[in-house]
């Protein structure tokens, strides 16, 4: 589902998101608030209850006082108002005061929104900047959605609180919709579909975080593996090989230690040498680079590797495949000149569009590119020269127009390092995705100290360029198995189909075409019959399977197949030939 995105409707949001608190007030006076920002999706609000947290048994009587406020239709004033006042409205109130504290220290003024009744009572205040609708009944359908917990400021040593999520809409159609959406989500919720069709587990010996594949979860990952590596492999690339293990200098040099030192897993060595477990590939590869010197007849040098990286995620954050302590990154970098950038940057947006082509989510509603860069309000906190900067950003955003790209101009989401395409694709339940990522880094080449000899002799700086295709293998997979919720297409599938002789009478004819078909390459099983046929060809839609093939004595004498798809009603007789030309 695509949630609706306008200024109206972040207003909308950011109002529910008020009527909410002014709801748990009406039933929690002595509550504390935290913050509660509207989303892309919906809204949320955090709450310390002292002691006695609510539920989500409580959400009917939240909801009823909520109807009462919108149906009200109290005004939305904004004021702003003195820090005395501020501090006198959130008396006894640590977290308000906090907020207060850093507004003050931003130079900012403290801004007020009211409900306001239609004799210009204020019936409910709060701290926010804004922005929110005019009325409270124009927010329209809402509903609450779940509740969770969430630290103060994001810090697991702050104070726990609980937040409360909800999403609104214009209509009640739409929250019928977003019904739909979530019930289907939870169709194809990857967790429960990898444990069904047996794609991957977790143990409790191994640890949390760390998904164990199984053969056919394996084939998959290869699968995708081996594709990216063979679209690469024609555009130039060359694969290189790193350790699982590196020096914390290494981490010190390129600048990301400062950033993950407390996401690592620290290993010590014999005689007490101190190593950590990579959290990520592109401080190696400049070390492939920097191995021997370089020409500019030299470059590009473009490496690629699939590997694994390590990063000691939360606890409470790891989900399924989605977020994973062991993470398979399609990795490659580019090492090239400055003006080799939009070159290079074409070659890795070919590999993307081959790649999700053949997926089926390159058609141009399904996806959209975040074109990040610099925001020009703040230019000293990225790192790099002026000139590389705004020649990079030309280059990648003539890329995007000369392959028609459906892009936009993202201001402040650059890398501190430098711009970067992002690839937003909207799988089959219209949830938008991050994937493929090309970024341009002026940081790491400066760092290592990277250079070429240029034509005059002197030595220049290379420009270096992160790529990834798939990004995480893991959360790959993780979208794949919901977008196609289980039912693969073919060519991903490890069993592409399934042979079911009718009765044993046909188990000659039957092991026969499983030799072919093995010939020909084609993935196949042979289930015999010690079950029914219908029992069969049911388990063969259970278990998603895209082809089921009938042989009985009819198949037998002609040679030709009777088949059935995946999720069809009906079979339809091919040749054998035609059969393994669909699968191909």
């Amino acid at each position: 589902m695509r949630f609706p995105q306008s200024d109206t409707e972040n207003r909308r949001r950011h109002t529910a998101s008020h009527i909410m608190t002014y709801a748990v007030k009406m039933l929690r006076p002595d509550v504390h608030l935290g913050v509660g920002p509207w989303t892309d999706s919906g809204f949320y609000q955090d709450y310390d209850f002292g002691g006695s947290p609510l539920s989500e048994h409580d959400f009917k009587d939240i909801q009823k006082k909520m109807r009462w406020i919108i149906n009200k239709n109290f005004a939305v004033v904004q004021q702003d108002v003195s820090e005395e006042h501020a501090r006198a409205h959130f008396a006894g109130d640590p977290y308000k005061q906090e907020l207060i504290d850093g507004i003050l220290a931003r130079g900012l003024a403290l801004s007020f929104y009211h409900f306001q009744n239609d004799a210009g009572q204020n019936v409910y205040s709060d701290l926010c900047a804004g922005p929110h609708l005019s009325y409270t009944g124009d927010v329209g359908a809402f509903e609450l959605t779940k509740i969770a917990g969430a630290y103060w400021r994001g810090d697991e040593k702050l104070a726990q609180l609980t937040r409360i999520y909800g999403v609104a809409f214009a209509t009640e159609e739409l929250l019928s919709e977003y019904h739909h959406f979530i019930a289907e989500a939870a169709k194809r919720d990857h967790r429960r579909l990898g444990q069904e069709l047996g794609l991957f587990t977790f143990s409790d010996l191994v640890g949390p975080g760390l998904p164990l594949f199984t053969p056919k979860g394996t084939f998959i990952r290869r699968k995708i593996q081996d594709t990216i590596m063979a679209l690469s492999s024609a555009e130039g690339y060359t694969e290189v090989c790193i350790p699982h293990l590196a020096q914390p200098d290494l981490y010190k040099t390129s600048g990301h230690w400062e950033k993950f030192s407390d996401d690592l897993f620290h290993v010590r060595g014999k005689n007490d040498a101190a190593f950590v477990m990579k959290p990520m590939n592109c401080p190696h590869h400049t070390q492939v680079y920097a191995s021997q010197m370089r020409s500019y007849r030299d470059l590009p040098q473009r490496y690629m590797e699939t590997t694994m990286v390590y990063r000691d995620e939360k606890h409470g954050e790891l989900s399924g495949l989605s977020r994973v302590r062991s993470i398979t990154q399609d990795d490659a970098h580019v090492f090239c000149r400055l003006s080799q950038v939009k070159d290079e940057s074409q070659r890795i947006v070919r590999i993307i569009e081959q790649f999700y082509a053949r997926i089926g989510m390159w058609e141009k509603e399904n996806f959209w590119v975040s074109l990040s860069v610099r925001d020009p309000k703040t230019l000293e906190k990225y790192l790099g020269g002026e000139e590389n900067w705004s020649t990079a950003e030309r280059f990648l955003e003539e890329v995007c127009q000369e392959a028609a790209l459906p892009y936009k101009r993202i201001e402040g989401e650059a890398a501190f390092y430098g711009p970067k395409l992002d690839f937003m694709f909207y799988d089959s339940l219209q949830r938008e995705r991050q994937l493929s990522t090309i970024q341009i880094d002026f940081v790491q080449p400066e760092r290592f100290g990277l250079e070429y000899t240029a034509e005059d002799g002197t030595k220049e700086r290379p420009v270096m360029i992160h790529r990834a295709i798939a990004g995480s293998l893991e959360r790959f997979m993780s979208v794949m198995i919901e977008h196609f919720a289980g039912a693969f297409p073919a060519w991903l599938s490890p069993v592409q189909c399934v042979v079911l002789p009718v009765n044993p009478a046909h188990d000659a004819a039957a092991n026969a075409l499983m030799e072919r078909l093995r010939q020909r390459g084609v993935r196949a099983e042979l289930w015999d019959t010690s079950e029914t046929l219908g029992k069969r060809v049911r388990n063969a839609q259970t278990e998603k399977l895209p082809y089921s093939i009938v042989l009985g004595d009819t198949e037998a004498a002609s040679g030709q197949l009777t088949v059935r798809a995946y999720g069809q009603e009906t079979e339809q007789t091919i040749s054998f030939d035609e059969f393994c030309e669909v699968l191909q």
